[in-house]
């Protein structure tokens, strides 16, 4: 991930989209990124899904169908591939479905371009170190601790151990109960 900790822009050369989630969120946001950087602007796709989103163009785009990639090899080759193209910019779609979600976070990680998030509302924000407080709400609130989920989660947190504790020793006393009734059985002592 480059540029994380200047938060400076690099000139937009070409933009990689890694299409990891609802396509509807890559189809709305395709105007924008057009309206920023140009209509020239190259747009390459990553995706899972068999045909392009609406917006994109077959001739001038570039399409990574990271589904039909299943060994090792040929993942590791396609990751060199997409390196090789030297990405100015990469827009990774975090709209909580789990949907390639290992390759949107090697791809962020290990490809040298400037990554930007891409909400459900078709926002977007950049990773880097000026945007600190936008990337640590969007954890927050992926996390379930906004509004209501800031007590309510913490407070499952910390009862789960208690709740555990409680049935396994409700779980140990019935079980403990009927071998004793098995027991009296067989040595023929009869429950009063």
């Amino acid at each position: 991930m480059r540029y994380f900790l200047t938060g400076r822009q690099p000139q937009a050369s070409n933009i990689l989209l890694v299409e990891s989630g609802s396509r509807e969120l890559l189809e709305g946001v395709i105007g924008g990124l057009r309206d920023a950087w140009g209509p020239d602007i190259r747009i390459d796709v990553a995706t899972c899904h068999p045909d392009l989103p609406r917006g994109f163009s077959p001739a001038g785009t570039r399409v990574y169908r990271i589904g039909e990639v299943r060994k090792l090899g040929p993942r590791l080759r396609l990751f060199r591939e997409l390196a090789r193209n030297r990405y100015s910019h990469l827009g990774i779609v975090c709209s909580g479905e789990p949907i390639l979600t290992t390759w949107k976070w090697v791809l962020a990680l290990g490809l040298p371009a400037k990554v930007f998030a891409i909400n459900e509302n078709c926002d977007y924000f950049w990773l880097d170190r000026k945007h600190l407080s936008a990337i640590r709400q969007f954890a927050i609130t992926r996390a379930g601790m906004a509004g209501t989920g800031a007590v309510r989660t913490p407070a499952r947190l910390i009862a789960f151990p208690f709740t555990l504790a409680w049935l396994l020793l409700y779980a140990a006393a019935v079980h403990a109960r009927r071998l004793l009734r098995l027991g009296w059985r067989r040595t023929g002592i009869q429950e009063q």
